[in-house]
């Protein structure tokens, strides 16, 4: 049996209490008693890695040695590529993560693969089993909630249609540049004659002046697109995993430049305005959704939901598709808060823009206590809460949010997710909730 198959390390009083009196170094150690007084969170990874086990080759990680190591890499804003190092270098973060010696510290590439085995799933029911233990430790019952979404980003550069067909392009033809290097796949190389036609469109003095090098930008892309079509049904013919993988890639990345060519061509050409929902805004991160906040701001990534508590711990969280509006993403919250807990939240504070008379009339039927928007939009304080002054504590209580968000993308990336996929999307703000919700809750006991 290999050691990626043990739930836990092999050693696991290896961390001891630390003897030096730095405030991190005892959090640390407050965080893994934390950990090693909840053993289901580590049964929970553990699931998860056996579903990408390997039967052959080094040694794994263990369930503990991965958590663990995914809890330094967002407590301390780590990269991958400096995550080993650090974990190597101290002594400290090394015996957290239950590595013997330095040079049982795994490279990057193992260390990225056992962090990104942990699902979306899997951290929501890590975060359900700390509300459980902050419960129990008389630190968080989930009784008064503020619920509020944000905005975290994907990973991408601003999305104009000419730089996405230029992307479609040298992405493509580095693909056929490989396919003709290992199995002699024709092809003509397009990209120098994209990039030009790209720099002249962002340098154009006017729209009038843009047309022109965006009907050759569209012309090179299509003809980009013609050649990986053929190239994917020479591939096909081989039987080999390389030569799938690359017809697999040449197939996905075609797809996508047909949509950017589409809404392109009737954005520019025809002066149409595409709705959001149909927008390409990266071929890298095609999930990627158009957020569009206080009539103001544009983001690019999705809208997180979030429900904290008066602890400062965040109780749970969803990651949105589309752009709903607020006044739709409260009874879902208020439903979720009821799963965790057995029972609705007494009291509940949102922003303005949940308001609602639907929203309250709801919220009241659930059963909670005292609702309040900071926002009356014609609703009266006395049907919202009992009092006026429970009213303008709740007000001022749920401000408390906004710095929760900010101590979430200062501190833990949640800012931007670097990490590529949706499914990735939701487990990197997993890592980053569930991380920051570890830490205070080592505030807490220490």
């Amino acid at each position: 049996m290999t050691t990626a198959m043990r739930r836990l390390s092999a050693d696991p009083d290896l961390f001891l209490p630390s003897q030096l009196l730095h405030k991190k170094a005892k959090e640390l150690a407050a965080i893994d008693a934390i950990l090693v007084a909840n053993p289901a969170i580590t049964e929970a990874v553990w699931k998860d890695l056996q579903r990408n086990k390997k039967v052959t080759g080094r040694p794994g990680l263990s369930a503990d040695q991965v958590l663990r190591t995914a809890i330094i890499k967002q407590l301390y804003s780590y990269s991958y590529e400096d995550l080993p190092f650090h974990i190597a270098d101290s002594d400290t973060n090394r015996r957290f993560c239950y590595f013997v010696s330095a040079q049982a510290v795994p490279g990057k590439s193992t260390l990225a693969r056992g962090i990104k085995s942990i699902r979306r799933d899997t951290w929501h029911r890590i975060n359900r089993i700390l509300m459980g233990y902050a419960n129990d430790k008389d630190i968080e019952d989930g009784k008064r909630v503020r619920i509020d979404p944000t905005v975290t980003e994907t990973n991408i550069h601003p999305p104009t249609d000419n730089s996405l067909l230029f992307d479609c392009v040298r992405v493509i033809d580095r693909l056929l540049c490989q396919a003709r290097a290992e199995y002699s796949v024709l092809h003509s190389s397009h990209s120098r004659r994209a990039k030009r036609r790209h720099l002249q469109i962002m340098n154009a003095p006017n729209d009038a002046r843009r047309l022109r090098p965006y009907k050759d930008l569209l012309k090179v892309t299509r003809k980009t697109i013609g050649y990986a079509k053929a190239a994917v049904a020479q591939l096909s013919a081989h039987s080999d995993a390389r030569a799938q993988s690359l017809a697999a890639e040449l197939s996905h990345y075609s797809e996508l430049s047909e949509r950017v060519i589409d809404q392109t061509e009737r954005r520019v050409l025809k002066g149409e305005s595409v709705p959001a929902q149909e927008k390409i805004l990266s071929i890298f991160e095609p999930h990627t959704d158009v957020i569009r906040k206080d009539r103001r701001d544009t983001y690019y990534g999705h809208k997180v939901t979030l429900s904290g508590g008066k602890s400062g711990l965040v109780l749970d969280w969803v990651v949105e598709t589309g752009n709903p509006a607020d006044s739709t993403l409260l009874m879902p919250m208020l439903d979720r808060l009821t799963d965790i807990y057995g029972r609705v939240p007494d009291q509940v504070s949102v922003d303005g823009g949940f308001a609602s008379r639907e929203n309250l009339r709801l919220a009241k039927k659930a059963g909670v206590t005292d609702m309040a928007f900071a926002k009356k939009r014609g609703l009266r304080v006395e049907d919202m809460t009992s009092t006026p002054a429970i009213y303008r504590m709740l007000r001022d209580f749920r401000a408390g949010i906004e710095a929760i968000i900010s101590f979430l993308k200062r501190s833990f990336g949640m800012r931007r997710c670097t990490w590529q996929s949706f499914a990735s999307f939701g487990s990197y703000v997993g890592a980053s909730i569930v991380t920051a919700n570890l830490l205070m809750l080592a505030r807490h006991l220490t």
